[in-house]
């Protein structure tokens, strides 16, 4: 089994006791006056500095998203509501309901972002069917623009 299987913090010290050993054996070749306890000990503190920044694993390139708009919703219906419908297709990472500015009340369409995958199979899936007795729309959303309004909403034409 390769190393890498293994967490950084195993591989961190298998490796510092690999350069503890290693540099012992190199420092006491080369200044035999030095104790070997200092020589392990020195060998150990290098390698548990050294070793974690070497072996820390790659950062994960972001995972593609997709935002979808979703019309028609009941006025009743709540971002739990509607992140619970989503989630059986896959991991939702927000949702977002718009209401008006002035009452407070929702305008019966919103926002949903997931990984583009999951959001092609809840799209296909969830436009023209039924929630809480309405017809939903789904569809890929339109990219943010800046209205004259100001009120920087996402649209869907």
């Amino acid at each position: 089994m390769k190393l890498s299987h293994y967490p950084v913090y195993i591989q961190s010290a298998l490796y510092a006791v690999v350069l503890a050993l290693i540099g012992y054996f190199v420092v006491g070749w080369a200044a035999p006056s030095l104790s070997a306890d200092v020589l392990f000990a020195l060998g150990l503190l290098l390698g548990g500095f050294l070793i974690p920044l070497i072996t820390r694993p790659a950062v994960p390139a972001e995972i593609p998203t997709t935002t979808l708009y979703v019309g028609n919703l009941p006025y009743r219906a709540n971002e739990a509501s509607v992140r619970a419908l989503f989630e059986g297709f896959g991991q939702v990472l927000s949702v977002r309901l718009m209401k008006d500015k002035h009452t407070g009340k929702r305008r019966g369409f919103g926002f949903v972002e997931m990984p583009s995958d999951a959001a092609l199979a809840a799209q296909q899936a969830l436009n023209d069917s039924e929630f809480q007795q309405r017809t939903l729309k789904v569809r890929e959303a339109n990219e943010r623009k800046d209205d004259e309004e100001g009120n920087g909403e996402q649209t869907q034409s």
